[in-house]
């Protein structure tokens, strides 16, 4: 395909990677919500799911299963909303049936990530969203080697307090090193747990593992995101959270970590 064409990254300013060590993290929600953040921010945003066992986002974002078509440029993504501002393509879209489990060999999944990167007609985005599956695999080489054809501004790590989780994001920070990947920065998810009744927040999985691996690898900590039911609620749900309740600390959280983000790809 030409790279020139619509359908490679020639139009998309900025793309951002994000990683998890590990599963569970909450790293297809934090996805989601900076995806929200940044197109309640003016910005227009694509979000490319690769997280080919997991494909979660459809449904974080309630768009269904639709078709997927193609133009001349290649896959036409699909839209969130009427205005065209957040765009998407997944796996998830291109399975018959949700349930189906995705048992391919390691050449396979490459091949299709392959043509995920080079193949979507993107058009004009400020921000595209990477979410990549959990871990240091196959996956994310194929997606690092073929992003780096054309273009990738750095990675997100995602993380939870505790020692288990930030002990595997090390591992991540190592693997961004090797693959000349920039750290962006890293978000310290399920901070702190926000009470429906009183909204006073309580550590219940630690405090801060996020925040002092960041000093320790010398890497940029964008913020925290605590465990919020109304943000749970939304994602179950598929509503915009962000819109939804835009008086709320998560909300303030979320934003403050988005606009660290968009001084950190304008730096």
């Amino acid at each position: 395909m030409d790279q020139n064409s619509e359908g490679s990254l020639s139009n998309v300013r900025h793309v951002v990677l994000v990683l998890s060590g590990k599963g569970g993290v909450g790293k297809s929600t934090i996805t989601t919500e900076l995806a929200l953040a940044l197109k309640h921010a003016g910005k227009k945003v694509g979000i490319l799911d690769v997280d080919l066992c997991g494909p979660s986002i459809p449904r974080m974002l309630s768009v269904g299963r639709p078709d997927v078509h193609q133009c001349d440029s290649g896959w036409v993504p699909v839209y969130t909303d009427a205005e065209k501002s957040l765009a998407l393509m997944s796996i998830g879209f291109l399975l018959e049936d949700p349930d189906d489990a995705v048992v391919w060999r390691g050449p396979k999944k490459s091949a299709m990530i392959s043509q995920f990167v080079s193949d979507v007609a993107w058009g004009e985005l400020d921000v595209l969203l990477v979410d990549t599956p959990p871990g240091t695999s196959d996956e994310h080489l194929a997606v690092v080697e073929n992003l780096k054809k054309q273009k990738v501004d750095g990675a997100v790590l995602v993380t939870t307090p505790q020692g288990v989780s930030t002990g595997d994001v090390r591992r991540e920070i190592t693997f961004c090193k090797k693959t000349g990947v920039r750290i962006l920065g890293i978000i310290e998810n399920m901070s702190g747990f926000v009470c429906p009744h009183c909204s006073e927040c309580s550590n219940i999985f630690s405090k801060g593992g996020g925040e002092e691996l960041a000093k320790l690898t010398g890497s940029p900590f964008l913020g925290a995101v605590p465990l919020d039911p109304l943000l749970t609620r939304s994602i179950e749900e598929g509503k915009d959270f962000i819109q939804t309740f835009p008086d709320s600390a998560t909300y303030s959280s979320i934003s403050s970590i988005t606009q660290s983000l968009l001084e950190s790809l304008t730096t």
